[in-house]
């Protein structure tokens, strides 16, 4: 199977990625990230990508969306994961055609995901799911608050794009790594010319590309368990990269002032959603 990109497609990817990196670039996110107070969510920004067509995009142009497919929504959740963009991005694009504003951006909504997991609740003016009796908890995201609810039904388009914005992650992580490999020095070369950084980055490529075939062929055939199967390897890539990301920035990794913990706690925070690791893999193995 072809996975390369259309002329279109690689448009539409620079453009949500031109759109992120003056929307919500480092400063904003690191601006974020150090306030004292639970993140705020920024309805501009929101109405922004709603203009921008972000939640719009699989919506039949008829009803005032864009009118593209799956495969096209998985490129620009990629890149928002790229971004570590805030925000319940994902049941707001699959409500989009259902809840009134959600299209454009003018309501946020968030849903009861299948783990129990309630994302920006408190920020949402719509719940998809039975969220009464939430409770906030805490999270390993400073830049998602969170609230556990029973848990809601399974959605595997919900699983997909959470996994593309895992693959968006992985990326992002494997070149910090490689950049700063190239540019921190020790004993008069830089640290990406010894064997066990390169061994580390090499790794971190082989999960993302590995990640990528699967969560793109996912957006083709929309299988579930082709989904599930590709989350996990979205999963790990994410999980992994940002861990050996963190070991290739050596101690300054382990800092609050280096963004890789940032990574490594969406990583996580994300893997929780949808179903368990061990369960796609008890169900994989009884289909075998």
């Amino acid at each position: 199977m072809d996975f390369q990109l259309t002329e279109d497609q690689r448009a539409l990817r620079s453009g949500v990625r031109e759109l992120l990196a003056g929307r919500f670039g480092r400063e904003a996110l690191r601006a974020l990230a150090d306030a004292p107070e639970p993140p705020a969510l920024d309805r501009e920004l929101w109405r922004d990508l709603g203009v921008a067509g972000f939640f719009a995009l699989r919506l039949p142009e008829r009803d005032g969306g864009v009118g593209l497919g799956l495969p096209e929504a998985v490129l620009a959740f990629e890149e928002a994961g790229r971004a570590l963009l805030p925000g319940p991005l994902v049941a707001t694009h699959l409500a989009a055609g259902e809840v009134e504003g959600a299209a454009t951006g003018d309501t946020v909504v968030t849903a009861v995901d299948s783990s129990g997991l309630v994302p920006w609740l408190d920020a949402s003016d719509v719940v998809r799911g039975d969220a009464a009796g939430a409770v906030p908890i805490r999270s390993v995201d400073p830049l998602t608050p969170l609230h556990r609810a029973p848990a809601g039904a399974p959605d595997p388009l919900a699983t997909l794009l959470t996994a593309a914005e895992q693959l968006g992650s992985a990326a992002r992580s494997c070149e910090t790594a490689v950049r700063y490999a190239r540019e921190r020095t020790q004993f008069g070369q830089p640290i990406g010319a010894f064997q066990a950084v390169k061994h580390l980055c090499a790794q971190m490529l082989v999960r993302t590309e590995l990640a990528r075939s699967a969560v793109y062929a996912a957006a083709v055939t929309a299988d579930p368990a082709e989904i599930r199967a590709a989350a996990l390897l979205a999963d790990e890539a994410a999980v992994q990269g940002a861990r050996d990301c963190l070991q290739v920035h050596g101690g300054m990794g382990f800092t609050w002032e280096a963004d890789v913990h940032l990574y490594l706690k969406r990583a996580w925070l994300r893997a929780e959603l949808g179903p368990s690791a061990g369960a796609v893999e008890e169900e994989w193995a009884a289909a075998l």
